[in-house]
């Protein structure tokens, strides 16, 4: 099952999605709705529980990385998780901690939704600034699409901990995109390490599933394999 990221959504994994189901694999993208880490992952986890039979891998894009590691726990049936350009958090972080913390408004757009809680905004990344730290490998005109299409994440999704990670307990597999401008390559590896994933490299931007489709495939196939 694959789970999206921030400012994505599950058509992200249109092209991963075709070379697994060329293989034989049943394929699910899920929708993250991208509201907050711990509702998020109770969705997935409903999602896991009531659409899927069977050994399940867990498959998470950048966001969706903390998503699945917070919901796979609750489903004895999820065997695997693999990480895709993603974060890998650890009980007690959140998206931002992780990197840093800074200035969101140096690379967002911030819109007011109803009900919000106080101080709380969607976020949008800037028009501008997508294309190079998301998406520089793909196309120009698909770059500006992508960014004139993107979902948009709370920023309190970004700040809220994570619970106990289920990459503590269950297999993973990371792939590291090293041309990644928004998820710095040496931060990948770092959290792909404490998790103990087997770890593949490629030369990829963030949106390594849309640019990389193969490496991305042969990763999950890997922990797919691994589970019979």
């Amino acid at each position: 099952m694959l789970v999206h990221g921030a400012w994505a959504d599950a058509s992200s994994w249109s092209k991963v999605t075709e070379r697994l189901q060329s293989r034989g694999y049943t394929v699910l993208a899920a929708p993250d709705p991208l509201r907050g880490l711990s509702d998020d992952a109770a969705s997935v986890a409903a999602f896991v529980a009531q659409r899927t039979t069977g050994p399940v891998v867990l498959v998470g894009h950048s966001y969706g990385g903390a998503v699945i590691s917070n919901a796979a726990a609750s489903d004895p049936d999820v065997k695997a998780l693999v990480y895709i350009n993603a974060f890998v958090p650890d009980k007690g972080e959140s998206i931002l901690s992780l990197l840093g913390g800074g200035d969101p408004s140096a690379l967002f757009d911030t819109v007011a939704y109803p009900g919000a809680p106080a101080g709380d905004v969607d976020l949008y990344v800037k028009q501008a600034v997508f294309p190079q730290v998301f998406a520089a490998d793909l196309p120009a005109r698909t770059a500006a699409q992508l960014a004139a299409s993107q979902r948009p994440i709370t920023l309190s999704a970004l700040q809220e901990s994570s619970g106990t990670p289920a990459w503590k307990t269950l297999p993973s597999w990371y792939l590291v995109g090293t041309k990644d401008g928004i998820l710095p390559p040496a931060l990948q590896r770092t959290m792909a390490k404490r998790a103990h994933s087997r770890i593949t490299e490629v030369s990829a931007s963030h949106l390594s599933m849309l640019s990389q489709p193969a490496a991305v495939v042969e990763t999950v196939t890997a922990a797919a394999r691994s589970i019979g």
